[in-house]
């Protein structure tokens, strides 16, 4: 079974993915988070630990204080080191080019993902498993 991290400062956004995610497997392995700080901390903490973290880690990137580039700066310093390979979703309001250029410079983001579509990408990932 997948697990899941969202990080995003807009309660209504998780909101949103509980309830496309209600009716999936997805929904019992699913952890919600407004600070991509405290996640990085627990990958450091958790690294060793591959039943501990998670699969999926979706992202979004403007955030105050500890925004979504800065967690990808923190999670490329420790990436290597983590006993699972943990695929990263870009899931952000953003259609600036720039972004999602940028987005695709770090080896670890699977994609770039336009807020709201979701429901197919949980559907693909229920599928996989």
């Amino acid at each position: 079974m997948s697990k899941i991290i969202l990080i995003d400062d807009e309660p209504i956004f998780h909101k949103i993915v509980q309830m496309t995610l209600k009716n999936t497997e997805l929904s019992n392995h699913a952890t919600y988070s407004f600070d991509g700080e405290v996640v990085l901390d627990y990958l450091e903490e958790k690294k060793s630990e591959s039943k501990s973290l998670p699969d999926y880690i979706f992202i979004d990137l403007y955030m105050p204080l500890f925004n979504g580039w800065d967690f990808l700066n923190g999670f490329q310093s420790i990436y290597k080191s983590l006993k699972k390979n943990i695929k990263i979703y870009v899931v952000t309001s953003s259609v600036d080019p720039r972004d999602i250029k940028r987005s695709k410079l770090y080896p670890f983001v699977t994609t770039f993902i336009s807020k709201p579509v979701m429901k197919d990408i949980f559907d693909n990932i229920n599928y996989a498993n």
